[in-house]
């Protein structure tokens, strides 16, 4: 049973109304439930089980192609509310939670690693029966897309990176609010107040998971950037305190067919802070990739 969100459940969601739906997998099936950003699992639900929302705001009649939304860590799936409304009127969108966040368990014995974490995401296309779709990863979500496409070329149509690392990296703190250096200088003191609950909350096993998973990492040194065949679109900020316009290029680069979009800002989540403006890039590099296809 497919389960569509709908506008009114967007703006529901984000008035604080717990109103978007999701899709659980239990024993085969897809079950709808109505899940928060970090909130423990609704009544029916296991967290031993994959989760994933699903949006589709086109016409019902029309079969569109799949993208993925990979979240980072500390978040979960609702995160890409500033993504939803333009994707899901051109793409069935599936957004999962990954493992231990959201209404996502982690799996008994289940090895934090990117090429696991890239397995985990290869299942929810199983799940939702799609053999390929666009992945798309923000931050962490970003290091999990490059690694899904290395690890499963025939399975990504194409791959878009927003302020993903390549590498283990430290962020610098300008500011004695962090979330001013995730969001940017002009972000709202509401949505600071939003961001610092969502990681006040964040699942401290889930996190620390993802956290090994990045510990060690280095995807041009493992030959992972270099396997990628997917059209890539790689998308910074010119000020970010996360990684430089140059730290970004030079993993860029060693993806065969990608390029480079820089955006003007100094948030480094510019998936988030920078919704429309990332949208827009991506739906251009997508739709320019298929002409050339």
């Amino acid at each position: 049973m497919a389960v569509k969100t709908t506008r009114r459940d967007l703006l529901n969601f984000g008035a604080g109304t717990a109103a978007t739906l999701g899709v659980s997998t239990l024993a085969g099936e897809l079950m709808p439930v109505r899940a928060h950003a970090q909130a423990g699992p609704a009544s029916n639900v296991s967290k031993e089980e994959l989760f994933y929302r699903e949006d589709w705001f086109g016409e019902p009649w029309r079969k569109p192609e799949v993208a993925v939304l990979i979240h980072g860590n500390d978040e979960s799936s609702v995160v890409w509310y500033g993504w939803v409304p333009r994707m899901a009127q051109e793409f069935r969108l599936l957004r999962p939670d990954l493992p231990g966040f959201g209404q996502s368990g982690i799996p008994a014995g289940f090895e934090w690693s990117l090429a696991s974490l890239a397995a985990f995401v290869a299942r929810v296309l199983d799940k939702a029966g799609v053999e390929a779709a666009h992945i798309i990863g923000a931050k962490t979500g970003g290091a999990i897309a490059m690694q899904f496409a290395a690890d499963y070329p025939t399975r990504t149509r194409t791959l878009a990176v927003a302020s993903g690392p390549a590498s283990v990296i430290v962020a610098s703190s300008r500011s004695n609010i962090p979330q001013r250096d995730r969001l940017g200088s002009a972000v709202s003191k509401e949505m600071v107040e939003y961001w610092n609950h969502m990681f006040a909350t964040a699942p401290e096993e889930g996190a620390k998971g993802l956290r090994t998973a990045l510990s060690k990492f280095d995807l041009a040194r493992d030959g992972v950037l270099q396997r990628i065949k997917a059209p890539t679109l790689v998308i910074t900020s010119d000020r970010s305190a996360l990684q430089s316009v140059e730290k970004v290029r030079q993993y860029q680069l060693t993806i065969p067919n990608s390029r480079l979009a820089i955006l003007n800002g100094d948030a480094y989540h510019i998936a988030a802070a920078n919704a429309d403006e990332c949208v827009t890039n991506v739906l251009a590099f997508i739709k320019e990739a298929r002409h050339r296809t």
